[in-house]
């Protein structure tokens, strides 16, 4: 998974201004989005419900339970894979903030 090159944080970015990046993201039961990397602070707040696996290099594993409306804060790092084992659709919006963990704006 190391070596695979990084995918983009969503499915389309809908809104980026120079305070936020917002993306949507789109998983259909059972599929995986790719490799990729958070750089920015950021909000994941469900559409639906979501029972994800969140998956790292280093064979790390984090089971999420989320719900639709929760506002869940993450810091950014290293590469990850975000994979649907639901049977249903699950959809999020990610707003990226544009300041860095230093707290300045970029």
């Amino acid at each position: 998974m190391t070596d695979t090159p990084l995918g983009t944080i969503g499915d389309e970015i809908i809104l980026e201004n120079e305070h936020v990046r917002v993306w949507s993201l789109r998983l259909e039961p059972g599929e995986r989005q790719p490799l990729h990397r958070h750089d920015l602070p950021y909000i994941v707040i469900p559409i639906t419900e979501g029972r994800n696996e969140m998956r790292w290099p280093d064979q790390r594993v984090v089971h999420t339970d989320e719900k639709p409306g929760q506002a869940l804060w993450r810091l950014p790092g290293v590469p990850h894979e975000l994979v649907n084992t639901s049977d249903f659709t699950y959809r999020n919006v990610l707003v990226e903030l544009k300041i860095p963990t230093g707290g300045e704006p970029k």
